[in-house]
């Protein structure tokens, strides 16, 4: 009998199951998270801020079937062969729930280790989109408010005046099927644009990544004004927009959310601050959402739902850290800090801890030193997109988060001292020693924290 036999047979029905949630906001990189996250697992060497990995706990690791037949499975090995082959290129992104089941074999370690033998841990990782995690804040808001609230915080968006023309000449009194198809069209044009654009709450999720539910009613509404709120136009979208929360929202809570043990939200921070102001104030309260989502002691629908559940641990990672050159790390971290400090403050966890980390799941750069107007920069070095070669530096973030929080709130179109540019690198050719996974930074600390006190 072979290694991977010998090790299913030794699998019991009530070994210990770590059910991690791996969501994010736009274009912040789950998939690669999830794929790094594995290979990582599998081939340790460059895994030793996990300790579990680093004192030799773990023996094995191995991929075997999900336990929830219905659920699509993530599709590690076609990631992982778009990261790392001959011609490596960054896979596709998340459009729907998938799930996988990494197998950890562990010495037995400590007072009863000895008795018990080794054991098994399975980590479950639950993929889905964090478009549909911001659902959660339309489900304690009636159609009223979704609508007020959407309207003026599409001011300054791409494609918020189309959808105002479309409203336009509208009589209020009347519904049709080809009106209300116009309006879900163009309102879901005005969101891919603004997601494009680096803007984070793009609300209601599913009309980004709608599936199978396309075309359907619950996903063909808009927001209207005030002035619309008697009419039969108004009183349909209402009855639509209340669906989209029963019929969509609650069941994939349900059915996923309220079964996770511990949660990633990866946040791509520095696109944000390239985007400017609004864009960072417009992911703070994105985020502010989400953690108190999460707040375990929640009055209120989602609070009867869980339960007694709860996620144990939240690690919110600002990622593209390889974007930087390390001296600017320490100062990415303290603006993702900053951005959930009030919403941290607010919330009671009841015991689950929260930690923010810039990371990079799979380092696409190298640290280089670049001469510009007589003064030495610290930058990385990459390939691009169309496969050139290039050194780049970012601006300096502020070592103060202030600096940008303030102006952010304040609503100010451009920041006043600086200009922080990305840019969009390819994975780099892989070098490897056996043993090795991919090239990541803090990746291990990121598994430490997530689900090291269950190894």
């Amino acid at each position: 009998m072979g290694i991977g036999s010998t090790l299913m047979a030794g699998i019991g029905l009530g070994d210990p199951v770590i059910r991690l949630g791996v969501t994010g906001l736009s274009r912040a990189g789950k998939t690669v998270f999830i794929t790094s996250l594995v290979a990582n697992l599998m081939d340790r060497g460059r895994m030793h801020s996990l300790r579990a990995a680093a004192d030799g706990s773990i023996k094995a690791a191995w991929l075997q079937p999900q336990p929830d037949d219905t659920v699509p499975r993530f599709d590690f090995e076609r990631h992982l062969a778009a990261l790392t082959g001959a011609a490596p290129h960054w896979p596709e992104g998340t459009r729907h729930v998938s799930q996988l089941r990494l197998s950890l074999r562990l010495d037995g370690k400590g007072l009863f280790g000895g008795l018990t033998g080794p054991r098994t841990v399975h980590l479950d990782i639950v993929d889905y989109p964090g478009e549909w995690l911001l659902d959660l804040r339309l489900m304690e808001r009636d159609f009223s408010e979704w609508s007020a609230e959407v309207l003026d915080r599409m001011e300054g968006r791409p494609g918020a005046n189309d959808y105002h023309a479309a409203l336009a000449g509208l009589d209020g009194d009347r519904f049709d099927e080809p009106t209300a198809q116009m309006l879900a069209a163009t309102y879901t044009a005005h969101l891919h644009a603004a997601r494009e654009a680096g803007w984070s709450d793009c609300t209601p999720g599913r009309f980004l990544i709608p599936g199978e539910m396309e075309g359907s009613p619950a996903l063909t509404f808009a927001p209207l004004p005030a002035s619309f709120a008697e009419g039969r136009l108004h009183k349909e979208f209402r009855r639509r927009f209340d669906a989209y929360k029963s019929r969509v929202v609650k069941p994939f809570f349900r059915e996923h959310f309220a079964r996770i043990d511990r949660q990633v939200v990866l946040v791509d921070v520095l696109g944000a601050i390239h985007q400017g102001p609004r864009a960072v104030e417009d992911m703070r309260r994105a985020m502010a959402d989400i953690l108190t989502a999460f707040r375990p002691g929640r009055a209120g629908w989602l609070s009867q739902l869980l339960g007694t559940r709860r996620v144990e641990r939240i690690l919110f990672a600002a990622t593209k850290a390889d974007h930087l050159h390390h001296l600017q790390h320490n100062r990415l971290t303290a603006i993702l800090s900053a951005m959930l400090r009030e919403a941290r403050d607010r919330a009671d966890f009841s015991g689950a801890r929260t930690e923010a980390m810039s990371i990079a799941a799979l380092r696409a750069t190298t640290e280089d030193t670049i001469r510009q107007n007589g003064e030495e920069l610290p930058a990385v070095r990459g390939r691009l997109m169309d496969g050139r070669q290039a050194a780049f530096y970012p601006g300096e973030l502020p070592a103060d988060p202030a600096a940008l929080l303030h102006p952010a709130r304040d609503g100010a179109p451009d920041w006043l001292d600086g200009d922080y540019a990305i840019m969009n690198f390819a994975p780099a050719p892989m070098t490897a020693r056996p043993g090795d996974g991919p090239p990541h930074i803090r990746l291990d600390r990121a598994a430490d924290f997530l689900i090291g006190d269950r190894l």
